[in-house]
């Protein structure tokens, strides 16, 4: 089942001037077509300017299409009525967790989401523990926001969207901000998050690494889907990803090296295990 589908997506920035009258027209998203079934882990990557971002806010309603459609759940994002259903459904995590904590107790600010939806307060404490669970952040719930670790806040950040109970969460580059400590700690529960409540996830992110255990990679550039296919596919093609301005993971780097030196590797490794077991063969 669809969670996420566009159809021929494109979306214009306008430029005008005092007059009303059209400066300029950039198109940010050109004729993108993308499936994402419900459960998936997909990472969405491309360098700045490529146009992800400007994808992830359709996903959530924030942007309208200027052409094209975008479906939440057998939604259309255009319908104005629609706009309350599709935002539980897809939940939004931006790059800094400082401008999501808005209460001053870290389990007050799990809860607000929730409590703006209307939901009974018993069941909104109840929602709040097992978010706070879910995250690993459950000891720091009297705790003050502002005392936490960046990687804390977005896991906070990432809590107060579960307890709104969406199937979907779109993370626009949630780890930009953060330390390799940072980053791990948020990597590994959104990892949980979809494998264990079976949450609907897309990583927009600029870190190769982070997407290795996705079930689907796409990238994009200049605003359109460029590349599709699983982190393996995708990383077998590193002059490709070169070609968009893309690193690939350091492991894959030096395999593709020692292939080009004659070493007769496989395509696409991604991980260090990978690597020592490939490279054993030839002690």
């Amino acid at each position: 089942m669809s969670m996420i589908k566009t159809n021929n997506l494109i979306f214009e920035y306008i430029r005008r001037d005092e007059e009303g009258n059209v400066e300029s027209i950039n198109r940010a998203i050109d004729n993108v077509d993308i499936d994402v079934n419900k459960g998936d882990f997909v990472a969405i990557l491309g360098h700045n300017g490529s146009g992800k971002s400007t994808l992830a806010k359709h996903i959530n309603a924030i942007l309208i299409p200027t052409e094209g459609t975008v479906w939440v759940k057998g939604m259309d994002t255009k319908e104005e009525d629609k706009i309350w259903d599709i935002r539980q459904s897809a939940g939004m995590v931006f790059q800094n967790p400082d401008n999501q904590i808005i209460a001053t107790v870290v389990e007050e600010d799990v809860g607000f989401g929730a409590e703006n939806l209307g939901v009974p307060t018993e069941e909104i404490w109840k929602r709040v523990e097992e978010s706070l669970k879910a995250v690993g952040m459950l000891e720091y719930r009297t705790h003050s926001p502002n005392k936490l670790s960046g990687g804390q806040k977005q896991r906070v950040a990432i809590a107060g969207i579960m307890a709104m109970k969406p199937e979907c969460i779109v993370l626009d580059e949630p780890t930009a901000m953060l330390d390799p400590v940072g980053r791990k700690e948020v990597i590994k529960t959104i990892k949980e998050l979809n494998k264990k409540e079976k949450v609907t996830v897309l990583l927009i992110t600029h870190y190769m690494d982070e997407v290795i255990n996705a079930d689907k990679v796409i990238v994009m550039d200049n605003g359109k889907v460029v590349m599709q296919g699983t982190p393996r596919e995708i990383f077998s093609k590193v002059d490709d990803l070169k070609k968009y301005r893309l690193d690939v993971p350091q492991v894959t780097e030096l395999a593709y090296e020692l292939q080009k030196k004659g070493l007769e590797l496989p395509n696409g490794i991604l991980t260090v295990e990978e690597f020592v077991s490939a490279i054993s063969k030839f002690m």
